[in-house]
Formats: C-alpha cells, structure tokens, sequence
C-alpha cells in the first residue's frame, strides 16, 4: 500500500496586471491606499447601455510586453494572462537555465474565455450575411485553455497544464488544483491564476439583462460599495494575477525568495440556484469548515478573510452569514475586508489577485481596507471589523480568500506567512 507524504508549499513569485495598477507593486500600494479603479467604460460606445462604467486596465500597451504579431494571435484575455505570467515567472527565477521544465505546469483559469473575439467575429459574420469567412485564429483566440497553452509554450513548461472553470470561483480553483499537484509530488512548480477582458458589448449587456452590474452611472467612482446599504450590484472589472506555487526543497534548493506559504484549500458547491449564493450561506460555510481542516488549524488562527463579497443585496449578508457560522465567537476578532471595493470584479480572475491581496498582507501586516461603503445595509453585523474606509495594521499569520461562483461553486485558499 502507497503511503504518501504531503509536500509543503510555497510562493515564490507574483505578478499582477489589475485597474489600480500594472505590476505587484503599484497594485499592492494602490489596494494599501485605498485608491478605487472604476471610471468611464472607454473600450465602446456607452450611450444604449444601462451601464456605462467599469474597472478597466489602465495605460495598458500589449507591444510593450510581445510583438504585434504575436499579440494579434490572441484574445485579450490571453495577453493580459502573459503579461501577468511573465512578471511572476521573472520573479521566481523560473525562466533561468538549469531548471527541470518537465516538472513545472500550468494551471490557468478564466470564466469567460475570448470574450471579445466571439463578438467581433459573431458581428462581423453577420454583416457578411452569414457567409463563413471566420479568421484562422477564431477558435485559438476564444477557447479558454488557450492562455494555458501559451504560457507553456513561451517557457517551455511540459508539466501538468489545463484550464479551471468555475465561473467566479475560476481562479481560486486553479490554485487548489496546482497546490494538490505539488504537494502530491507531481510537479515542482506551477503557474497558477486567471485572467478575464470582460469589459465587451456582450459582457456589460450580458450581466446587466441580469440585473448583476451597478447601474450608479452618476457616481461611478464610489458604485462598488461592500455592504453598503445602497449598494446595487458590482462593477466589472478586468485583468490577470499569477502566481507561481512552489514545492518548498525544491525552491530551496535553487535559492529561490519565498514570499508566503498555501497552507490549504477546499471547494464546495451551493447546490442552491443558479446565479444566487444561498442565502444562509451553507456551501460558503462548508468550503471555509473544509479549508480550515485540509490546512490543520483552527477559526481562531485565521487573522485575515478576503471575502468575496460583489456589492450585491443577498450575496454580501449571505457570505458574512457564512463567516459567523464557520468562525463563531472568533468573527469579531477577524478582519474582514471586501478589495473588489477598489477593484471591481475581476470574474474568473478575482480570486488570483487577491490571493495576492492575501499573501502581501502576510507578509507586510497591513489588510487593505473597504472603500465605499457609507452605511451598513440591513442585516450586516454591526460587530465586525470589515476595514472600513483605510488599511489597518496588525499581525497577519494567517490569511483565507474566498470566492464563489455563478453555478453555486465556491473556492477557498489559505496562506500562512512563511517561516523557514
């Protein structure tokens, strides 16, 4: 009979690409400061749509990063994917001779895929009157494993590579699925995260005709507002975050900076509705219950929750209602705070940043703060620390991010400042 020995996991590189900043670091200090990336939707003609703002990636030019060429082969999606992959991978070393590229992988996840690729070519064979002159690069450009594919291709990475689709939940379920894999000894390092270009015709209509975006076009700045009374749905977002999971000796063994250690992850399903998170919370409940275990610790050891609360009426009670379940007389002591406040929704992408979120608070002691959020909706517990208005300071040992998804998925990650 096999016995098998857990391997421990480490971070060893990050890389960001989000509305409020570019790389790691001016995403991170923008979060710390509280500074909101929501304004004007500036990637098509707003006038016929009930929302006309959005998080967009700002000053972003693709030819900075790849050659035209290149870059024209791909949805946005998959550019935003490599350019955030490309700064974790150079971060980590990875991308040095003398590494066993066999043994390093992939696992890259987006909700939507070439969003903006199906668009223009769905319209333009339309225009044509149906007649099928689809580009070469149609399907390459839209399906979803395709940034997977590319950020292999570009380093030469053979290990283990898929996509993860879990709708919101999309990117934190990349990170559990690359932490199983490397603490089960079948990779040394993947590349895991998520990228999303939502911010399409097709998107913000889509979610609007569900009644999902905030409609506070005279206020865009301040519409992303976490348990807000007034709140009235999210802001989209869009960009990429990855981050590069390490088995521990083997980074050791090549020197490698570690950055914060995943002690734990689970995933779970509401089994409820189909855009709605239950309402008393039970699937969120029982994937934070089942994180906490798979990580061996305690509602009492965690400091930091990154919640996924949206700025929607039912889904931010029924996560807080999760919380109190699963934490009990520790809730109030936890800081909780809602970073979609500054960045929008980032869709498939929103658990990958952050868990960045999470790991620099470990390794700084800062929690980045809620913004927006002028007075507490009916229902949200009055006794929470949900870090409003600015950044607070304190020990951070333990950080969970949780996210969930359209379809009733929920994913949830656990990271522990490293110690050697």
């Amino acid at each position: 009979m096999r016995t098998v020995t857990l391997k421990r996991v480490v971070v060893t590189g990050l890389g960001a690409l989000t509305p409020i900043g570019n790389d790691v670091e001016t995403f991170w200090n923008n979060l710390k400061a509280g500074v909101g990336g929501a304004g004007p939707i500036t990637k098509f003609d707003t006038t016929e749509f009930k929302t006309k703002f959005a998080c967009e990636v700002k000053g972003f030019d693709v030819e900075k990063y790849m050659e035209k060429k290149e870059a024209r082969k791909m949805d946005c999606f998959t550019q935003y994917a490599m350019v955030a992959a490309q700064e974790a991978v150079q971060h980590a070393g990875l991308d040095k001779e003398g590494i066993d590229k066999t043994k390093i992988g992939v696992i890259w996840a987006s909700g939507n895929g070439g969003m903006l690729t199906f668009e223009e070519q769905i319209v333009e064979f339309t225009q044509a009157n149906f007649v099928p002159k689809f580009n070469p690069f149609f399907i390459p450009k839209l399906i979803c494993d395709i940034a997977a594919g590319q950020i292999a291709m570009k380093y030469g990475f053979m290990g283990v590579n898929f996509c993860t689709v879990s709708a919101c939940a999309s990117s934190t379920s990349a990170l559990v699925d690359a932490f199983n894999y490397i603490r089960l000894g079948k990779a040394n390092a993947i590349v895991a995260g998520g990228s999303e270009a939502p911010v399409t015709r097709a998107g913000i209509a889509g979610f609007n005709a569900l009644k999902a975006l905030s409609t506070r076009n005279d206020d865009a700045e301040h519409a992303s507002r976490p348990f807000d009374a007034l709140r009235d749905g999210f802001v989209m977002g869009e960009g990429a975050g990855a981050i590069i999971l390490e088995e521990y000796e083997h980074a050791v063994a090549r020197g490698a900076t570690i950055y914060g250690e995943m002690i734990g992850g689970a995933m779970t399903c509401d089994a409820y509705h189909l855009t709605a998170t239950h309402p008393e919370g039970m699937g969120a409940r029982l994937g934070m219950e089942q994180a906490l275990e798979d990580a061996e610790i305690t509602p009492t050891d965690v400091d930091y929750i990154n919640s996924h609360t949206t700025s929607t009426p039912v889904g931010d009670l029924s996560e807080l209602k999760a919380i109190v379940a699963a934490f009990g007389d520790h809730t109030p002591k936890l800081n909780i705070s809602a970073t979609k406040s500054m960045t929008g929704h980032l869709l498939g992408a929103a658990g990958a940043i952050e868990a960045i979120a999470c790991i620099k608070a470990t390794q700084e002691d800062i929690i980045p703060p809620t913004i927006n959020t002028l007075s507490l909706g009916e229902g949200i517990p009055t006794n929470l620390n949900l870090t409003l208005g600015k950044a607070q300071q304190r020990v951070v040992n333990i950080a969970m991010s949780n996210t969930f998804g359209f379809g009733g998925h929920n994913a949830i990650v656990v990271f522990k400042k490293y110690k050697s």
